[in-house]
């Protein structure tokens, strides 16, 4: 059996104090296992974004534990945090999040640069990531002169390209059309069963939650399936 890669143990997030508190997470204990694509779906507001923010390391927990391949990242500080979600974290976006002055190419070896990569290996290495994404003639556009969908597999190539140990996906389909969606959420599963690579996708869209091996469903703040 698949060793778990990110592992929470009673998880609370809360936001203000006293009469005006409010429990984002309440009491979330979760295994994820390595290898594995897991769906994370619920109604707004039920606690999805929160979710993924506490168990990235992207925000702070205010209860709990939550290690990412044995690593406590809570008890880091802030650059070494930073650090190790640069090597070992990847995040996909529902507005994409890429650079508008830099090309396809300059996006996603940006990560590889911040991790003490080599130039000249992380262009390679972004080249390699693009074209396998099918954007092989498109490595020196911007943004801009790429459609939703391009700009998806941009970002989804950014996320990648450093072989990370987890991918957290928040609504990589909400930007996107129908045919865009169905082939970015193929890419997403062809991509976890090529390199075995972790994948957690926070989706309001049924048909990206079929793709996963495992769809759980969070309401007020807990999983409930």
């Amino acid at each position: 059996m698949a060793e778990p890669v990110v592992v929470g143990r009673d998880v609370w997030k809360i936001y203000g104090q006293g009469e005006v508190a409010v429990s984002a997470l309440q009491g979330v204990s979760l295994e994820i296992l390595r290898g594995e694509m897991l769906a994370v779906m619920g109604p707004s507001g039920c606690g999805k974004t929160t979710f993924l923010n506490c168990f990235s390391g992207l925000d702070e927990v205010s209860r709990g534990t939550v290690s990412i391949e044995g690593v406590d990242l809570h008890s880091m500080n802030d650059r070494t945090k930073s650090e190790y979600r640069a090597r070992r974290v990847g995040f996909v976006f529902q507005s994409y999040n890429l650079l508008p002055v830099l090309s396809a190419t300059e996006n996603v070896e940006m990560p590889l640069l911040i991790a003490g990569v080599p130039g000249r290996e992380a262009r390679q290495r972004a080249h390699a990531m693009l074209t396998e994404l099918g954007l092989g003639e498109r490595l020196d556009r911007r943004p801009s002169e790429l459609s939703g969908g391009q700009q998806q597999r941009v970002s989804l190539a950014r996320a990648l390209v450093g072989r990370p140990a987890i991918v957290w996906a928040d609504e990589p389909t909400g930007n996107l059309d129908d045919e865009d969606s169905r082939q970015v959420t193929v890419l997403l599963r062809q991509l976890n069963q090529t390199y075995q690579q972790t994948i957690v996708v926070v989706t309001h869209d049924a048909t990206v939650a079929s793709a996963c091996d495992r769809t759980l469903r969070m309401r007020d703040g807990r999983f409930v399936s």
